[in-house]
């Protein structure tokens, strides 16, 4: 029996995720992102994060080669920003509202955290790449929903007191 790939994505669609959109700087001037629902920490000391970039992504040589980037959390009015930046060929930052890091690559502004990371690793993971950067610095705003991916669909979380 054929192992279903559709059916697969479609089953790990059953875990909600969070949103991001990770940044990085081609050059001082041309600074690019890419949405992404695969971040996670991995160590609190060293700080340690990871994100995953499929190998067939136009952005890939950009991330996998740059020296840092900056991880914003989305919210839910990101929800725009979000969509944007996970299509092919969609990576301009242009008319987001962003903040400058000490890094370099910028955050998006009103996110509702932000992790500005030195490149720590690359690893191979079948059709994508792990990337893993050590924190710097971060931030974190205090208000705000976080824009969650669930069933191929964005949503939010219900809050109760």
């Amino acid at each position: 029996m054929a192992f279903d790939l559709r059916a697969f994505r479609t089953a790990l669609g059953s875990f909600p995720t969070g949103v991001a959109v990770v940044t990085t700087s081609a050059s001082a001037e041309q600074h690019m992102g890419i949405t992404v629902n695969s971040f996670t920490s991995v160590s609190l000391d060293p700080p340690l994060v990871l994100w995953c970039l499929d190998k067939k992504s136009d952005r890939y040589h950009a991330f996998t080669n740059s020296m840092s980037y900056t991880v914003s959390i989305l919210g839910t009015d990101h929800q725009d920003v979000s969509s944007r930046l996970a299509r092919q060929g969609s990576h301009s930052l242009d008319g987001i509202g962003l903040n400058d890091t000490e890094l370099g690559p910028p955050a998006l502004a009103d996110a509702l955290a932000v992790f500005e990371c030195k490149a720590e690793a690359v690893h191979d993971a079948g059709d994508h790449a792990i990337l893993i950067g050590r924190v710097l610095r971060f931030s974190r705003h205090a208000h705000g929903e976080p824009l969650v991916f669930f069933r191929g669909k964005y949503g939010s979380l219900a809050q109760t007191s």
